[in-house]
């Protein structure tokens, strides 16, 4: 009788892999020690841009970028509760990016609804307290995945230690007209006069009227652009850019933004 057939031993790593593999794990918690010696930002935003180029260098369907992306972002939460960022919030899908293919949006629907039900039993959530909230013209979307948004919100609804927002179908020039519409329904009413309109006015009227402004916004993808996003809340805050694809998006660059941001902030000696 012969014995059954083995499965194949996955390849051996080449001794300059492992070595190479070893500097980075290295050089990594070298940055991490040297960053968190320093104030980070308090609030993160991070536009996401790179995932249909990733699939498209790397023979993958469009809807497995956006997979690899969602696991990159799974990461990136890892990463600001090492780093001590309290506040990330991340461009998800814009409202124009709505006018893509069916077979595209639905794929990401899924996506979105899977990851905002994952929410509610993922144990680093409710370990570390962080508030999860959905911005942006919710009702555009799918009803699942509105259903989901609220399971999420309402299971981590009294956590105030860590907050993660995920901008979708959002458009910031439609936030801000959004608050005007408000402002002026206020001001027919009798309940506003024109005179008192004022910036802090417009901003408890945004969708982030409880949140500070962003420190830092980051974008992938090598764009160097803000793309609708956060226009009204960005107007101060540091930009960095970094020439990587979000999927492919390393630590070592993550940490990178980070340095690059208190750099900046003791040059302007604050």
């Amino acid at each position: 009788m012969t014995d059954p057939p083995t499965s194949p031993e996955p390849p051996a790593r080449s001794f300059s892999t492992v070595v190479a593999g070893a500097l980075k794990e290295a050089q990594e918690r070298q940055l991490l020690e040297r960053v968190r010696m320093a104030p980070v930002p308090r609030h993160l935003a991070i536009i996401m841009d790179g995932n249909r180029r990733f699939a498209m260098g790397h023979g993958m369907m469009i809807s497995e970028g956006h997979v690899s992306g969602r696991d990159k972002l799974e990461q990136l939460l890892d990463w600001c509760l090492e780093a001590g960022v309290r506040i990330l919030t991340v461009y998800a899908l814009s409202t124009e990016n709505l006018s893509r293919p069916k077979e595209e949006i639905a794929a990401l629907m899924d996506l979105f609804a899977n990851g905002f039900r994952d929410v509610v039993t993922d144990p680093r959530v409710h370990q570390h307290r962080i508030r999860v909230r959905a911005i942006g013209n919710i009702p555009l979307l799918r009803a699942d995945v509105q259903e989901a948004i609220r399971a999420a919100e309402d299971a981590t609804k009294n956590y105030s230690e860590y907050q993660y927002n995920i901008a979708i179908a959002y458009g910031g020039r439609e936030e801000i007209l959004l608050a005007i519409r408000r402002i002026a329904e206020d001001v027919a009413k009798g309940s506003v006069q024109p005179d008192q309109i004022d910036a802090e006015m417009v901003s408890r009227r945004l969708y982030t009227a409880d949140l500070p402004d962003p420190d830092l916004v980051f974008r992938t993808s090598g764009e160097e652009r803000i793309s609708n996003f956060l226009l009204w809340q960005t107007a101060y805050a540091e930009l960095y850019f970094a020439d990587v694809l979000w999927p492919g998006l390393a630590k070592i660059d993550f940490l990178k933004a980070i340095q690059a941001f208190q750099n900046r902030q003791r040059r302007y000696g604050t």
